[in-house]
């Protein structure tokens, strides 16, 4: 074989292996576009009743009342404060409800020094917000502190043990709406949204096979000459 028909043969696997890959892309955008349109529908609409099998980022609404302690920090983030950086994270707590299991809510975050002093608010309270279901550590994921009831990422049968929920469905519940009079916890204001950035890689995607094809056609025309 000679060298022009094997740089053509490897010019062309590649061009239509890129193009394939800037239309996958494409694709992929139109998917997503899809996902975030949904995720604004529901977040438009009051939250639906609980179910065990609740989908991840279900949006919905339980009433009940929060048992005051144990409670439970989630996540580890720096926010403004007073004028001043504090670290903190979501106040994991156990929602208690009449004649059904409990649920573990997040309710927002709070300074990881007032984990056990932020006043609870008494009687039956009605939470609404989104579904969380267990993420795998990462590689550099601190191991949870049990005995500090400190999680470092989303493992809700482990902060239900640790919280004494026996029976709470394997999920967390993450509180939408304002933060409440007294300022804590700050809850999630919106649902998640994934990003969607499938269009400029799909334009990096053609723009090199654009470059290759050019590169190869340069090529071609001085081993010409």
């Amino acid at each position: 074989m000679s060298r022009r028909l094997a740089a053509s043969l490897m010019t062309l696997v590649l061009v239509v292996a890129m193009l394939g890959l800037g239309t996958w892309q494409m694709q992929r955008r139109a998917w997503k576009t899809g996902v975030l349109a949904a995720i604004d529908a529901a977040e438009s609409r009051p939250g639906v009743a609980l179910t065990p099998d609740a989908a991840e980022f279900t949006k919905i609404a339980v009433e009940g009342s929060l048992r005051p302690n144990p409670r439970a920090l989630y996540g580890s983030r720096v926010e403004t404060l007073g004028g001043r950086n504090e670290m903190g994270g979501g106040l994991i707590m156990v929602l208690e409800r009449d004649g059904a299991p409990p649920v573990l809510v997040d309710r927002g975050w709070v300074p990881a020094a007032m984990l056990d002093r932020l006043p609870a608010p008494s009687g039956s309270i009605r939470v609404e917000g989104y579904v969380r279901r267990k993420e795998a550590p990462g590689w550099f994921t601190p191991a949870p502190d049990l005995a500090a009831r400190r999680f470092y990422n989303m493992d809700p049968a482990s902060m239900a043990g640790a919280l004494g929920a026996a029976g709470a469905p394997v999920f967390v519940l993450v509180a939408l709406g304002a933060p409440p009079a007294e300022g804590l916890p700050l809850p999630a204001t919106r649902l998640p949204r994934p990003p969607n950035d499938h269009l400029s890689y799909a334009i990096t995607w053609y723009a090199l096979a654009c470059v290759l094809l050019v590169i190869f056609l340069l090529w071609l025309r001085k081993t010409r000459a």
